[in-house]
């Protein structure tokens, strides 16, 4: 008796899972209305399915692999995420920076958050073709190698159904825009389910 009123008075909070979404101007909605963006809307999904999860969104426009795993000490004590989303190395691929440089850093990210106990999901990202053959799939062979040698779930290219359609792409041709966020979010969510 003593207990259910306990729990009663709890905040909801308290029991609350922690997602944290650590990318670059793809998570962090660049260009458009960050509550149209595909975070924002894969926590009103997990709102309407009452889940206890809650996001957090620690993209920064512009950000690297190296920019990530610098701050990431900071974003691991602030959240200590259940689930961290790892969408990041596009800006890598657009400096042309090393892969393998990449690859370290990526697999430094992965292995501090997997040792506070989070499960971390790879969002793979790809550079266009003016790159140059061997670069363009050096880079992208990072995130299926990935996912193997750390035996992490990663969703191949997330923008897959957009990138092309000049539709939902912002002038750039570079950043999707708000009608492209809902597809892009339904992809993720289908790999993420399974990790809740």
């Amino acid at each position: 008796m003593v207990l259910a009123v306990v729990l009663s008075v709890l905040p909801i909070a308290a029991f609350a899972k922690s997602i944290v979404v650590v990318g670059d101007s793809i998570s962090a909605g660049y260009g458009i209305e960050v509550q149209l963006g595909w975070v924002a809307l894969l926590q009103n999904k997990l709102t309407d399915l009452q889940s206890s999860y809650v996001i957090s969104n620690e993209s920064i426009s512009g950000d690297t692999s190296a920019g990530g795993l610098a701050r990431l000490e900071q974003i691991l004590t602030r959240h200590k995420p259940d689930v961290l989303l790892l969408e990041l190395g596009a800006n890598d691929g657009l400096r042309g920076l090393s892969p393998q440089e990449m690859k370290n850093n990526l697999t430094e990210i992965v292995r501090r958050s997997q040792k506070i106990g989070a499960k971390v999901m790879l969002l793979g990202m790809k550079i266009p073709p003016n790159y140059g053959k061997r670069y363009v799939e050096m880079f992208y062979e990072v995130y299926p190698q990935l996912s193997a040698e750390l035996q992490i779930p990663y969703v191949p290219f997330i923008l897959e159904e957009v990138a092309l359609k000049s539709e939902m792409m912002q002038a750039d041709g570079l950043h999707p825009n708000e009608l492209a966020q809902p597809l892009i979010a339904e992809k993720i969510w289908g790999y993420l389910q399974p990790l809740l």
